[in-house]
């Protein structure tokens, strides 16, 4: 008999939520940001693959150091945003722990697409 491992959302930081939280009250742009995070844990919570893997070698050093992350997964928003999670789980859950919401420019700022 096999069993669906429970799927779950999490932040890797108390600080990353807060500031979810603070986005959901904020201006027109802010609030708009909050409800494509939504519509994005949603998915993620259906599958947790939705976004697309990220290729080791792009890793961002910050990532690996700080949050000792074994595999990478964007997700593409609208309006050029991009979110950053990683995938953590066993055999009863698997959670999508987001990292980050940046925008287009500072993520191939980030991922070495652009020098600035």
């Amino acid at each position: 008999m096999s069993c669906e491992r429970l799927k779950k959302i999490g932040f890797i930081e108390s600080e990353l939520k807060e500031s979810f939280n603070k986005l959901k009250s904020g201006k027109n742009e802010d609030i708009e940001l909050a409800n494509y995070l939504n519509r994005a844990m949603d998915d993620l919570e259906k599958n947790e693959q939705a976004g697309l893997r990220v290729p080791s070698k792009l890793w961002p050093k910050e990532y690996i150091q700080k949050y000792n992350i074994k595999n990478l997964w964007k997700y593409d928003l609208p309006n050029g945003w991009r979110l950053l999670y990683t995938i953590r789980g066993n055999s009863i859950e698997i959670v999508s722990v987001l990292l980050e919401w940046i925008t287009h420019k500072d993520y191939e700022r980030k991922f070495g697409y652009k020098r600035s």
